[in-house]
């Protein structure tokens, strides 16, 4: 019996239309100049989602990630926010800080060492450095609907990934084999309960820090203090 997927639609290419274009031509434009105060103070940011891949909608959000573990100070220095919160999506997953730019757009950093698996995460579903989105290349990477999302160069062609073997997507993404098999099961899983919230949620009042709001709640919460353990 075939197994069940989390995947709808068919192998198909997709050709953009002027507007499409023009749609990701105005986001790109936007995180650059995010990305830019990032890296001036710096960081090696990475934009990860449709925005690297390039399948954008207007409702498309923009996400940041600035790999390794620094002082949450410094990044706020280099960008403006409207909010800050501590967020941790499971107890076996990294916390992480989140800098909320306007209600579309995200910076998130580690607030602990990552796994080399979590960082996979990021290629799973398509990212680009700062250089690479100067020279406006789109990556290849694995959206909601567990469909694989291949640049092309008038658009793009869409694999769901219940037709590739697992080893293939892995090549095309330059991740681990277990980080496909993985998010393959939490993104089906995910469509079929919907999306259950996250393990840790605690926004930052304005006149603290990540680090000392981080160091509070791990004197009450003994995974997040196993997890302050492996910090640096």
């Amino acid at each position: 019996m075939r197994r069940k997927t989390a995947t709808f639609g068919s192998r198909k290419n997709v050709v953009y239309t002027s507007k499409h274009w023009k749609l990701l031509k105005a986001k790109r434009e936007k995180v650059r100049g995010i990305m830019e105060s990032l890296v001036k103070a710096g960081f090696n940011p990475i934009l990860y989602g449709s925005i690297a891949r390039g399948d954008v909608n207007p409702a498309s959000d923009i996400d940041i990630f600035i790999p390794g573990v620094y002082s949450s100070y410094r990044i706020e220095l280099a960008v403006d926010c409207v909010e800050r919160r501590i967020v941790q999506a499971t107890p076996n997953y990294a916390i992480k800080g989140e800098l909320i730019v306007d209600e579309s757009t995200t910076i998130s950093f580690p607030l602990v060492k990552m796994k080399d698996r979590e960082l996979d995460f990021y290629k799973f579903g398509g990212c680009i450095n700062y250089e690479e989105l100067l020279k406006n290349v789109r990556a290849p990477g694995v959206d909601k609907r567990l469909v694989l999302i291949v640049p092309k160069k008038l658009g793009h062609e869409e694999i769901p990934i219940d037709e590739t073997q697992p080893s293939e997507i892995a090549k095309i993404l330059g991740v681990g084999v277990e980080i496909v098999k993985e998010r393959a099961r939490v993104l089906e899983r995910r469509r079929e309960v919907g999306r259950t919230g996250v393990f840790l949620c605690v926004k930052i009042p304005p006149n603290e820090s990540f680090e000392s709001v981080l160091e509070r709640i791990a004197k009450r919460n003994s995974i997040v203090r196993q997890q302050l353990l492996k910090r640096f």
